[in-house]
């Protein structure tokens, strides 16, 4: 039987490909400690998501290691060895803001974590697709000089423009700021592209935009819709960081995102890197996002502005998602910004209601 490891199990996108894998019958190895609940305390703990896996998937089974220590990773790899065919590295610290307070702890989960595993990889079953979940924070603030104009709801790019359509993965890396966090994920990608041309081995970095679901633990610092939605529901305030509120990101749903990693799992290549997100398909504001969380909860949502922005953000992120789809032409986007903002509200409603 094929074995999938897959770190953050309990989390947006390991949870996702935790279900995937195991009603395709592969067995499923998770790691994950719950760090997310020190990074952002009881809202963004998926303690609540593992007792639900461990009771839907039979065929999974989570062990609680910090992948920042590498020798309780060897004696997992080296239990399970040649039977891994895939690996799904979603562990991470995630938020711009928390890696400035403890830098040595978000270098340390998101790049000697990455490296950690590569090198368990490589010794114990280097035969395996290795997935990485990295960021489109690895440009840094470099978007940021596109020449934007300003919408009534949001910033935009002339239709005329070449990125337009989205941002290519040929976008300079260098020579800006990148937050601590996008820092500490660059180190990781760069190094998971590495294993892949040095070594020969089958990986890819998939530089996600906002990733979103209705498994999402959103918290303040992190997981933009499930949070905004969240805030309605329970009538908290929302603080809007920045830039008029009229930030644009592309959403791409935990489901589309799992099928892009199956696609990629059945024809693997070598270091590759994908800019993968809502793209045109599924992108808003927070402008324009708010009035739609309103519209399905039946609620006004209450929000606040600073007119500081966080550093190192993006005004504007569309992802072209073309050079995924050339190589897989199979994948497609399925759900947009108000599908995926109508499953986190069902999904999430009552148990939010109970725990305010």
């Amino acid at each position: 039987m094929s074995i999938v490891l897959i770190t953050g199990s309990a989390g947006l996108i390991g949870s996702e490909a935790v279900r995937f894998f195991s009603d395709k019958n592969f067995q499923v190895v998770g790691i994950d400690n719950d760090m997310r609940r020190y990074f952002f305390g009881s809202d963004g703990s998926t303690a609540w998501n593992l007792s639900l896996l461990k009771k839907e998937c039979p065929r999974f089974v989570n062990h609680p290691l910090d992948i920042r220590d590498g020798e309780p990773l060897t004696r997992i790899f080296s239990e399970y060895n040649k039977e891994i065919s895939l690996v799904i590295h979603c562990a991470s610290q995630p938020s711009h803001d928390w890696a400035a307070r403890e830098p040595l702890v978000d270098f340390g989960v998101n790049a000697v974590g990455t490296l950690n595993l590569l090198e368990a990889t490589r010794q114990h079953c280097p035969q395996a697709v290795f997935i990485f979940v990295s960021t489109n924070k690895v440009y840094g603030d470099t978007p940021n000089q596109l020449p934007l104009v300003e919408l009534s709801t949001r910033w935009e790019l002339e239709t005329s423009h070449p990125y337009y359509r989205g941002i290519i993965e040929g976008m300079s890396i260098d020579q800006c700021t990148h937050s601590v966090f996008g820092a500490s994920k660059l180190a990781a990608d760069i190094m998971v592209q590495e294993y892949g041309r040095y070594f020969g081995m089958r990986t890819a970095s998939f530089r996600g935009g906002c990733l979103t679901g209705p498994r999402h633990s959103g918290a303040e610092l992190h997981g933009f819709l499930a949070y905004l939605m969240k805030c309605t529901v329970i009538g908290k305030e929302y603080r809007i960081l920045g830039y008029k509120g009229k930030q644009v990101r592309d959403n791409i749903h935990s489901y589309d995102l799992i099928q892009a990693f199956y696609q990629f799992y059945q024809n693997p290549r070598c270091g590759e890197v994908y800019n993968m997100g809502g793209s045109r398909f599924s992108n808003c504001s927070i402008l324009e996002a708010i009035p739609l969380c309103e519209e399905i909860t039946g609620k006004t949502l209450k929000t606040s502005y600073v007119e500081t922005n966080r550093i190192g953000d993006h005004i504007w992120w569309i992802s072209d998602v073309s050079k995924f789809i050339s190589h897989y032409p199979d994948w497609r986007l399925t759900k947009n910004i108000k599908d995926t903002l109508d499953e986190i509200y069902q999904y999430n409603k009552e148990r939010w209601l109970k725990e305010s």
